[in-house]
């Protein structure tokens, strides 16, 4: 497993080894014990989950409040999406700051997001297949969106014609009025 700095210092990319012949291929998806000393902190993760989403739907920008906050193992095993991570803790130095990874199949690229950040994605290709490990379970009082298109941000989205939101999503918050982390 190779771990790659982003420019946000808390959230890593995480490359698998992958070993393939003519059969296929074959990878160690995770490792607690290496994953605990990549992020230098054990993490417990308590719930798995997957979505399905076809060309240009975008999910995001989610999270939930303490004492429900979440962090966030992701990937894309199925075609590509562009993944977002957005730093809202008010005491951090990269506070309103954002990463995007492209995260596919081929790739098998994983993303680490601590509790903390704002998470969203967009769908590239035909169809995306996206689990996510988490560290606390979703609780529905705690969750809240930030809108995907918000002008402070000012995320780089990749171009897509006019992204499918769900009516959650089109009701996020701007960043400027939206609750953050202390």
């Amino acid at each position: 497993m190779k771990i790659i700095d982003t420019a946000i210092p808390d959230v890593k990319i995480i490359e698998p080894a992958v070993f393939g012949d003519q059969r296929g291929f074959f990878f160690e998806s995770f490792n607690q014990k290496h994953f605990d000393n990549a992020i230098g902190r054990p993490v417990n993760f308590v719930q798995d989950n997957h979505s399905r989403s076809s060309k240009g739907v975008l999910r995001g920008l989610h999270y939930q409040l303490p004492p429900f906050a979440q962090g966030k193992l992701v990937r894309c095993v199925v075609g590509k999406v562009y993944d977002v991570a957005v730093d809202i803790r008010r005491s951090s130095p990269t506070c309103g700051q954002w990463v995007g990874v492209e995260l596919s199949a081929d790739n098998k690229r994983q993303l680490w997001i601590p509790e903390g950040f704002a998470h969203g994605f967009v769908t590239l290709s035909d169809a995306a297949e996206f689990l996510y490990k988490t560290t606390n379970y979703w609780e529905k009082s705690a969750e809240r969106a930030i809108v995907w298109n918000d002008p402070v941000l000012n995320i780089e989205w990749p171009e897509i014609d006019m992204p499918q939101l769900s009516a959650k999503d089109l009701e996020g918050a701007f960043f400027e009025s939206a609750i953050l982390f202390d």
